[in-house]
């Protein structure tokens, strides 16, 4: 079990995403845009945030930049986007993403899997 923070701007994905996650009996906040997260993470470290690079207000590179993960080495970042081999990945990742995965390519009933595999350092961490 573990505290997730989903940043994502689709309503629809947002709640599905949540209620995929809090049926594996993880602990669970959403939020719709940077901005909210980086106000929400000044009171809460969660064990991982899902995040969605292309958002109104601030999107995910700007929230990176500003929320610094190096302060924060437990938190793991898992990149939820549709933009395939583009800079904004590459740049997410020297920001200190922990994973990119392409929402187009992950079926929701997957997206459980790849959370637990993320948690568990079933992927390359950041240095």
């Amino acid at each position: 079990m573990a505290d997730i923070l989903i940043v994502e701007d689709d309503k629809d994905l947002n709640a599905a995403y949540k209620v995929i996650l809090e049926n594996e009996k993880h602990r669970v906040k959403t939020v719709y845009n940077g901005e909210e997260a980086l106000k929400l993470l000044k009171t809460y470290q969660p064990d991982l945030i899902l995040l969605d690079l292309l958002m109104p207000i601030m999107g995910g590179l700007e929230l990176l930049e500003k929320y610094n993960l190096k302060s924060h080495p437990k938190v793991k970042v898992l990149i939820f986007t549709n933009m395939e081999n583009s800079p904004e990945v590459t740049k997410a990742y020297n920001l200190g993403a922990t994973r990119c995965i392409i929402k187009s390519w992950t079926a929701p009933q997957n997206l459980a899997k790849v959370v637990k595999d993320t948690l568990n350092n079933k992927v390359l961490s950041r240095t």
